[in-house]
């Protein structure tokens, strides 16, 4: 690589650390956020589902935008909406005025990892992909660890609003060096939005999203809307997205190329990453409620607890990358999986009421490192199964999987943990008995569930693309064949 695409990729990553930082930071603030601006709990959340749905509506839009503009014209959007998001953050006068805030940093922020991935995937030779996906774990892992304790330490001594303005300068100085740096890496398509798949897409994922999320309120009795209507409105909405998509990549004009489930390798590859993402989720919801109402312990804690797997797992990613470059992805993902599935047994037989907090830091630490062999393979192997053509899409439909199966999996852990712990309560168990009892029988479900990590890990192969490249000491994949209709243009083309 030159020099060239090595400032462009480096600063599209640190960009994308910032805004997933802030994504995770808001939730420390909320309390004195409800206090200060005079809002109920079940309305403050809304600052962190509106954020979500964003999220939700604008990654499977992202293969769109990547095609349509320029590298340069998406990152400078991305990051601006980010830093005028923050910005009207900072200054909001009231809580209606933070939500619109919120919903504008989420705009930029759901287009700045695919940009990142489709990014290297045009510009990082196939032998190094590896490598340079692993720094991706950076951002995915280290990123949301280190928003809770940074926004922790802010608001010991200052105002929430400074949780808002301590990022925004970082952002501003991104936008700056975009606008002096920032280069244009491959060729654009004269591509025309279709009219229908927006709300349709909006409405599906949205929908889908939403109700998932609001599964383990139902349960409690604590929603205004029963979350089956958003999900069966959803589920509606994407089989007609799906249709709709399947028509027009005829003539090369879908807004999310479904051609990428059709290329060898890709739809494993999505299926467990969908399976790991779901377990994940699960877990990260999973421990704080357990550190907190099962130990009796602080926040504070809860948070320090898991950060040194959170740290490790995200600065292990370059070296996970670099092992993959030499030997592929069943090498790295099957040892992944027997250690996901030790932590979680572990976790499900050793945390009771009276476990020592350096149990849950050891076996949170089992479990993130098999995650850290697991990103990296995974990802470089879904999107290298894919040509150029697909880069915009496969990389959009990477971000869908992560947060449609990540509100899919902590729905169903949160529901198996609240039936449990109401179950245990209604037998006469104490409130912190309740909690060991309902995380023991939702860990069981997460270890068993994971055992589907170890089956797909064994049909994971190395792309195509990448053999002949020095990869050497791995495996063998086979030919990759690629069909696709005559006259389909190539978006990503030859660089300058």
């Amino acid at each position: 690589m030159t020099a060239r695409d090595r400032l462009v990729i480096y600063l599209i990553l640190a960009s994308a650390f910032v805004v997933m930082l802030n994504e995770t930071i808001i939730g420390v603030a909320l309390p004195k956020i409800m206090e200060e601006l005079h809002v109920e709990p079940a309305n403050a959340q809304w600052l962190l589902t509106a954020f979500m749905l964003t999220m939700a509506v604008v990654i499977p839009l992202s293969g769109f935008f990547l095609r349509r503009f320029t590298t340069r014209q998406v990152y400078l959007a991305a990051i601006g909406l980010f830093c005028v998001g923050t910005l009207i953050a900072a200054l909001a006068p009231g809580f209606l005025v933070l939500l619109v805030a919120r919903v504008v940093q989420a705009a930029g922020t759901g287009v700045m990892v695919p940009l990142l991935m489709t990014t290297i995937m045009t510009l990082v030779p196939p032998h190094e992909r590896g490598k340079m996906m692993g720094n991706i774990t950076i951002v995915m892992s280290v990123a949301p660890a280190l928003g809770p304790l940074a926004a922790g330490l802010i608001l010991n001594s200052l105002d929430w609003r400074w949780v808002f303005w301590t990022v925004l300068p970082i952002g501003i100085a991104a936008l700056a060096i975009g606008f002096a740096k920032m280069e244009n890496v491959g060729e654009t398509e004269r591509v025309r939005v279709d009219v229908l798949s927006i709300p349709l897409s909006a409405i599906a994922f949205g929908g889908l999203v939403y109700g998932l999320s609001e599964i383990a309120n139902a349960v409690r009795g604590e929603v205004p809307v029963q979350p089956w209507i958003p999900i069966v409105v959803g589920a509606i909405a994407l089989g007609l997205f799906v249709w709709r998509q399947l028509v027009l990549q005829r003539r090369d004009a879908a807004l999310m190329d479904l051609r990428t489930f059709a290329q060898r390798g890709f739809p494993v590859a999505i299926g467990l990453l969908a399976l790991v993402v779901a377990v994940l989720f699960g877990a990260i919801i999973l421990l704080p409620i357990y550190i907190q109402d099962g130990l009796g312990l602080e926040p504070i804690v809860s948070g320090l607890a898991v950060l040194p797997g959170g740290l490790l797992q995200g600065l292990a990613g370059p070296f996970v990358g670099r092992l993959y470059d030499r030997f592929g992805p069943r090498p790295l993902l099957v040892p992944a999986a027997i250690l996901i599935i030790a932590a979680l047994t572990g976790f499900a037989v050793f945390l009771g009421d009276g476990t020592p907090i350096w149990v849950v830091i050891g076996l949170h630490v089992m479990l993130s490192v098999g995650l850290a062999f697991t990103f990296p393979p995974l990802m470089n192997s879904a999107m290298g199964s894919l040509p150029p053509q697909l880069y915009p899409s496969g990389s959009a439909v990477v971000g869908t999987s992560q947060q449609l199966f990540g509100a899919a999996g902590t729905a169903a852990l949160i529901v198996v943990f609240t039936l449990a712990s109401t179950a245990a309560r209604a037998g006469g168990a104490s409130a912190e008995a309740a909690v060991v009892a309902g995380t023991h029988v939702a860990f069981t479900w997460a270890a068993m569930l994971s055992v589907g990590i170890l089956i797909l890990a064994l049909f994971v192969r190395r792309p195509a693309s990448e053999l002949g490249h020095g990869a050497g000491h791995g495996e063998h994949a086979p030919e990759h064949d690629l069909e696709f209709p005559e006259g389909m243009t190539t978006v990503r083309g030859a660089l300058d």
